[in-house]
């Protein structure tokens, strides 16, 4: 009976030892993923900053200017990529909306981005733009990857409509959470117009042309990396955009169109923390609590098989209970 129950106990400390590498190697890189019809939604504000009245012309000091970003899940476009792409894939549709402390509009920037929902890698398909105009992602933008590594990534900026890398600069505690810091900063760099500003009866795209006035751009970005799920919890920007020369400015060399330093209103804040810590025991499950609790418990009872093997080995009374004394051999 005990041989029995070691041989069973064998093979569940082989199941068990088994699984434990299946989980983190081959189940994880396959049942992480981003879903395809997700929402979110995030308010930053910068507080106070500068911003250009365009009736004017002129820059002024407001009390804040707020950026509201909004992320969705386009899970008939990415249904449709993934036929083609042989792979998961999410789209996200996002709107960058601009406001000034009146609550009208400054700029309103769409945006698609298309990435393999396991890796966060882009996935090059039709649709892929900023601001309407075809753009072709290197790198990361939104999201790191999942287990993300101490390193640099390259990471997309979509005013410039290019990619340069956004260094790792060491971890935090960032409300609790261990995190990675990550800080990335585009020099002065000419950028386009947004299609969408307050400027009734002017052709955005054509402004350039028309007036010769450039706008300029430039910023410090800043992450707060949560290294399990690779979601940021915290993000903030040191931003700035100017116009330049032209017959808009009226002889002037150069005008501040925005300038402040946006951070992350701290009740979003607070959701997103929320929301990244549950994921990140999720992902925990698959990487680090079951595989090496799998591990654990099938050293365990391969401990326990090896114990009853051997007390199921070892020297018995003979059936009787007495020994049995030899008899007298007869001369």
């Amino acid at each position: 009976m005990r041989r029995k129950a070691s041989l069973v106990l064998l093979a569940f400390a082989v199941f068990f030892a088994a699984l434990s590498p299946l989980l983190r190697w081959y189940a994880f890189p396959r049942l992480a993923k981003i879903p395809a019809g997700q929402y979110q939604e995030m308010v930053l504000e910068a507080k106070p900053a500068t911003l250009l009245e365009y009736g004017s012309m002129k820059a002024k000091k407001v009390e804040k200017v707020t950026i509201v970003q909004t992320l969705k899940g386009n899970v008939e476009e990415s249904e449709k990529i993934e036929r083609s792409a042989g792979r998961d894939v999410v789209v996200w549709d996002s709107l960058s909306y601009v406001q000034g402390p009146d609550g009208k509009m400054v700029s309103a920037i769409p945006e698609r981005y298309i990435f393999d929902a396991h890796t966060q890698a882009p996935v090059h398909a039709t649709g892929e733009m900023v601001d309407g105009d075809r753009v072709r992602r290197e790198g990361i933008e939104f999201k790191w990857p999942f287990l993300t590594e101490k390193r640099d990534y390259a990471y997309f900026d979509a005013q410039t409509r290019t990619s340069a890398p956004i260094h790792y600069k060491g971890e935090r505690t960032f409300r609790g959470m261990d995190v990675y810091y990550f800080e990335q900063t585009i020099p002065w760099t000419k950028v386009r117009y947004p299609k969408k500003m307050p400027m009734p009866g002017i052709d955005a795209t054509k402004l350039e042309e028309q007036t010769g006035t450039t706008r300029w751009y430039t910023t410090k970005r800043m992450f707060w990396v949560d290294p399990v799920t690779g979601a940021p919890v915290n993000g903030e920007e040191i931003h700035r955009e100017e116009l330049r020369g032209g017959s808009l400015l009226g002889g002037r060399d150069k005008v501040t169109a925005f300038a402040g330093h946006v951070k992350m209103r701290e009740d979003y804040i607070d959701s997103t923390v929320e929301l990244v810590s549950a994921n990140r025991v999720a992902v925990l499950m698959l990487t680090s609590y079951l595989p090496w609790g799998f591990l654990f418990l099938g050293a365990a009872l391969l401990a326990l098989a090896l114990y009853l093997e051997a007390r199921g080995r070892g020297p018995r009374d003979p059936a009787g209970g007495e020994a049995l004394r030899p008899e007298p051999v007869g001369v």
